[in-house]
């Protein structure tokens, strides 16, 4: 059969847009049926017809039918007359093929198609008009169409097999057109071979045929109604033969609607695959300013205002960015309230001084949402809002001006993994640095312009101190450092070490006569114990605490930026005093015990684990000669911790998961040989 229907098929090159001319259609078949008593109801049967109004539309058909009226015309007349004289459906279908060989497939389909809705449109035209029309009412007397509307409680089921069968021609049909449209208005993405092979799997002829044929066997039935008039009786095969059509042409459709549901994701992932080539060759181009850069990272529709204003509440433009050094926030709708509170403090106090420097940067919230595997819902808008409502910088003003081939760029070029980043762009559009975040957490504003040659230069000018590990945690710091006195900040979860070690520094201080400030940092991600603790330690008068459970999460968080910065300069890991520093305060972290480190002004420092610690400090007597007074102090506790350090030990860094860069290898702070790497799932509730 496959071959008889290719064998009428020789089209002649032409093209027709046929949708004006299936919108036509669509409003014929859609409307007849509601002229069957019981089909549709009132209210209902009114907005189904006024959804209709509104959709139909007349561009172009007249034009179309400058051209297809007289086939059409010609294809109703030979429906008549094959059905006229019975001819089996196959026959007549492939008579009609055959007269339609230099037509597109579609254009066949829409054809015959017209010629059949234009019969049934007439049918239930005179169906509708003949109770008030008198015209309509002579011409239906002739016809008998009173007596068989007389029956229509016996033919209502099957007028209402034939309108399902209907509905699936039409949208077979409109499939096949879209199809035409593929071949024709994508063909820019087309990847060709590729896709005309996945658009022949569709079997469009075969589709093509079915459709007609469907079209042959609705004419049959309505023209023999006419003909036999109350006589008519429905058989046994013409119902199994409406039934039989219907089941087959779902199973086309199916088909159809997967093959162009691939044939869609393949033209996008070659439009996407163009878009981010386009993005890769447009961010290696130097620019005058940053304007091109940015109109395509976040791209405006319809002349949208792309940006949401967080200080002033209101949509602006890009032009308040021009020529000015960007720094794109990049993260999900999951950003932590800690990350934000952080952020926000850093931004107000760079602007609260606008005519510094470092104050001429400008931030903008890049929210990372890839439509590919994120259904957008009412509940992420609510999400979005909420977050964008809490930052007083510039943010996209929708997830949806961000192309998915930026999306792409983010993850791939920039490494974007869940954890926030900030890339920096100068004023010419040219990104200096993929992630300043941990300069940013670093150094505040002073890092600016946040390139990676000024976070070199940072670090040539830093060395390891009480400044650079506890930054602005507490501001009571500096005043100690100042006073010259003594600083102890200590962490872990055990209150009872806590006890412990802080009762006996507290009286080696006291019979050494220092003068020593204890300040009590809990440990990463503090939780409920870690605020029992500090409620405790205050109400004991153990030392001080960090008042606000955010800066004690900023704490670890500055210092686990600290590694991954200092990871990534050109100094190796077992010859660098600060990052085995580093490493090694977070390495407490990841033990159970409680740590400690000691220090006065910024070049004293010791620091040692809990169990060490309490150990000297019980041990006082022993070693209490040698602090003759407070510049001894912290040399005395590092050479008693030196003395009590054995060879065995087992340090553990624990890092996120979404923690971006992770070198391949990590040297131990306590042995200097290779760290080995595991994987470790953690679930910790208080």
């Amino acid at each position: 059969m496959m071959k008889h229907i290719e064998d009428t098929h020789s089209p002649d090159g032409r093209d027709f847009d046929v949708k004006p001319l299936l919108h036509t259609i669509e409003d014929i078949v859609h409307r007849a049926p509601a002229a069957i008593p019981g089909h549709l109801h009132g209210g209902q049967a009114q907005a189904h017809l006024e959804a209709l109004e509104e959709k139909v539309p007349h561009s172009g058909l007249s034009e179309i039918l400058n051209y297809l009226a007289y086939p059409i015309h010609r294809i109703s007349m030979e429906l008549i007359c094959k059905c006229a004289n019975k001819e089996d459906p196959h026959s007549t279908t492939i008579a009609l093929l055959h007269s339609l060989t230099t037509y597109a497939w579609d254009t066949k389909v829409a054809i015959t198609f017209a010629a059949f809705a234009q019969q049934y449109g007439e049918f239930w035209l005179l169906v509708q008009q003949y109770p008030t029309n008198p015209l309509a009412k002579s011409v239906a007397i002739i016809k008998e169409l009173p007596e068989i509307m007389e029956r229509t409680d016996v033919l209502k089921p099957k007028f209402d097999a034939i309108s399902d069968l209907i509905n699936k021609m039409l949208d077979v049909t409109k499939c096949i057109i879209e199809f035409r449209d593929i071949r024709t208005s994508h063909h820019q993405y087309a990847i060709t071979q590729e896709l005309e092979m996945l658009i022949n799997t569709a079997h469009i002829s075969t589709a093509a045929y079915w459709t007609i044929r469907a079209a042959v066997m609705c004419a049959a039935i309505i023209l023999n109604l006419i003909a036999t008039g109350h006589e008519y009786m429905s058989t046994t095969s013409e119902t199994w033969e409406i039934s039989s059509l219907a089941h087959k042409l779902a199973n086309i459709l199916d088909l159809l609607r997967k093959v162009l549901n691939q044939c869609y994701q393949k033209i996008e992932e070659k439009r996407q695959h163009d878009a981010f080539e386009a993005l890769l060759r447009l961010l290696r181009t130097p620019h005058i300013d940053n304007m091109k850069i940015l109109s395509i990272l976040i791209y405006s529709k319809d002349d949208q205002l792309p940006l949401f204003d967080g200080t002033h509440k209101r949509r602006v433009s890009l032009d308040v960015l021009r020529r000015k050094h960007v720094l794109l926030l990049l993260s999900d709708l999951d950003i932590a309230a800690e990350e934000l509170f952080i952020l926000h403090h850093m931004y107000a106090e760079s602007k609260a001084q606008p005519s510094r420097p470092e104050s001429n940067y400008e931030v903008v919230w890049i929210p990372v949402v890839d439509k590919r595997v994120t259904t957008w819902t009412e509940e992420k808008q609510m999400k979005f809002e909420q977050v964008q409502a809490s930052m007083p910088w510039y943010s996209v003003a929708h997830p949806s001006m961000i192309d998915p081939a930026v999306i792409r760029y983010i993850k791939e070029i920039w490494g974007f993994n869940k954890k926030p980043q900030l890339v920096v762009l100068d004023p010419q559009g040219k990104e200096t640095n993929n992630n300043a975040y941990h300069m940013l957490w670093i150094w505040g504003s002073l890092a600016f312009p946040f390139t990676k040659a000024r976070e070199e230069a940072l670090w040539r000018e830093q060395t390891w101190n009480i400044e650079l590990l506890a930054d602005s945690i507490d501001q009571n710091i500096f005043t100690w450092i100042g006073e010259g006195k003594c600083i102890c900040l200590y962490g872990g979860e055990d209150i009872e070490w806590i006890r412990a070690f802080t009762t006996a520094t507290r009286a080696v201080a006291n019979a050494a006569r220092i003068p020593l400030e204890m300040l009590y940092v809990g440990k990463r991600n503090p939780k409920e114990r870690v605020r029992k603790n500090s409620a405790i330690i205050q109400v004991e008068n153990l030392s001080h605490v960090v008042q606000d459970q955010t800066l004690i999460w900023f704490f670890w968080e500055r210092l686990e930026s600290m590694w991954h910065s200092r990871t990534q300069q050109d100094i190796p890991g077992e010859t660098d005093p600060i990052l085995q520093e580093i490493v090694t305060i977070l390495s407490y972290d990841g033990s159970d015990q409680g740590w400690a480190v000691f220090s006065r002004g910024l070049a004293e420092m010791t620091r040692g684990k809990g169990d060490l610690m309490v150990q000297v400090m019980r041990g006082f007597e022993r070693w209490k000669h040698e602090v003759t007074d407070i510049t001894e102090f912290v040399p005395s506790v590092d050479r008693q911790l030196r003395a009590l350090h054995t060879p065995h030990h087992c340090t553990r860094l624990i890092l996120p998961g979404t923690t971006g860069h992770i070198p391949e290898r990590v040297v131990c702070a306590e042995c200097s040989r290779p760290m080995e790497k595991f994987i470790m799932y953690s679930c910790c509730i208080d």
